[in-house]
């Protein structure tokens, strides 16, 4: 038993050296081709799921969510504007609330029509692929180079909806599973989502406090790691959303810590320390999900991916320019909603990558779930189809709709691009 033991540890450290190494190799590759690092991850996932004998590389749920998502998340919201927060975040919460449903309603609907799947098999598919995936987003904005009042939207919008996505999720297989009503299902998300958030914003405050208290590089970045991780597993072990808490904690670190005493040091110690937890995340999150995706499944379920698709682009056609667009429009130009410039929907239309945590949703269907395999291929396939299509030409769309930062501080105005 113990040399079992011994020879599964192994493994796991020589598969854990192995992703490391592609993903350097991957990264000297994309600086020279000018490929998007995040599609040349998945291709090789795709390439080595292929080659490699099945079970080699177990890609769960659980090492999605609760190692690489946590780390991902905080980092992001570590990094978020103040300025551009507040002056977006009702934009964001306009997306990431009625957003998420409403995309999840469309995509089910769709399937329904064309497809004959049950509705509510199409609202479990639509919560998997409402929320455009911080970990695909953030990527790709960090590449492009665009405004930094456009990229603290859509990055915000996509560590936002996510978390509300995961519990639309939960809530909805729960109620599949166990026949719970609309309305319980309804309560179940608001409660999860405002109970997230109160979590999230004491554990930021209380590791803000304990980071201001000490003088200490080392510890005060293991308190930040801790707060990362410790705050998402706090509020999933409470059937919380540990994204939302994890989010909430750090936009309070990255804000409010910087307003009680961290010092230049600490701050610039956090930010190469984390830029490199996450550059390592990112790619391994990339790579497991490649991995995760079987190309024989995509050609079964080839015609419900394909309904999938065009309804998860008429969601977000909907979404962007209908309720955000339109919003704007009724509302003109207001301090905390300014109103976004219409190459920014653009761009926001086609930023809308799927990614890491679709497909672990789809991978914690349980065995027995009705249709389990069908929903995860439509999951999987819309995944792909974001990363290799839209993922490909974003800079394209970026550049066409002049939505690069001019400088460094060109975007504050209000209507500006």
């Amino acid at each position: 038993m113990a040399e079992t033991g011994s020879t599964a540890t192994l493994d796991a450290i020589r598969a854990v050296v192995a992703l490391l190494s592609v993903a350097a190799l991957a990264a000297l590759v994309v600086a020279r081709l000018r490929v998007p690092y995040s599609v040349t991850l998945v291709v090789l996932g795709l390439v080595a799921g292929a080659l490699l004998p099945r079970g080699t590389i177990e890609v769960t749920p659980e090492l999605v969510l609760l190692v690489l998502v946590p780390g991902l998340v905080f980092e992001a919201a570590l990094r978020l504007d103040l300025e551009h927060l507040r002056r977006t975040f009702g934009w964001i919460v306009l997306l990431a609330a009625p957003g998420v449903v409403i995309s999840a309603l469309i995509v089910a609907l769709v399937l329904r029509a064309a497809t004959g799947l049950p509705f509510e098999l199409g609202m479990v598919v639509g919560a998997m692929v409402a929320a455009t995936d911080p970990v695909a987003v953030i990527a790709t904005f960090r590449r492009l180079g665009v405004s930094r009042r456009l990229a603290t939207l859509v990055e915000g919008e996509s560590l936002a909806n996510d978390g509300t996505a995961l519990v639309l999720f939960s809530a909805t297989v729960a109620a599949i599973s166990g026949g719970g009503s609309v309305s319980e299902t309804a309560e179940a998300i608001a409660i999860a989502v405002v109970t997230s958030i109160g979590i999230g914003l004491a554990a930021g405050w209380l590791a803000s406090r304990l980071i201001a208290l000490i003088d200490d590089l080392a510890i005060e970045l293991t308190i930040s790691i801790a707060a990362a991780y410790g705050t998402y597993l706090l509020a999933d072990g409470l059937g919380q959303s540990g994204i939302i808490a994890t989010v909430v904690a750090g936009v309070v670190i990255g804000t409010y810590g910087r307003s009680v005493g961290l010092s230049p040091r600490a701050l610039e110690a956090l930010d190469v320390v984390w830029e490199l937890i996450a550059f390592l995340l990112t790619a391994f999150a990339f790579l497991l999900v490649g991995l995760a995706i079987s190309v024989g499944d995509l050609l079964a379920g080839a015609s419900s991916i394909l309904w999938g698709l065009v309804g998860i682009l008429v969601a977000r056609v909907v979404v962007v320019y209908g309720l955000l667009g339109g919003i704007a429009q009724l509302i003109g130009e207001r301090a905390h909603w300014p109103k976004p410039p219409i190459g920014w929907l653009h761009v926001m239309f086609w930023a809308g990558l799927r990614g890491a945590v679709a497909v672990a949703m789809a991978l914690s269907l349980p065995a027995d779930f009705p249709q389990r395999a069908l929903l995860q291929q439509i999951a999987f396939g819309v995944v792909l189809f974001t990363l290799f299509a839209q993922g490909t030409t974003a800079e394209l769309v970026v550049a066409r709709t002049g939505s690069r930062a001019l400088a460094p501080d060109a975007d504050l105005g209000p209507g500006r691009a």
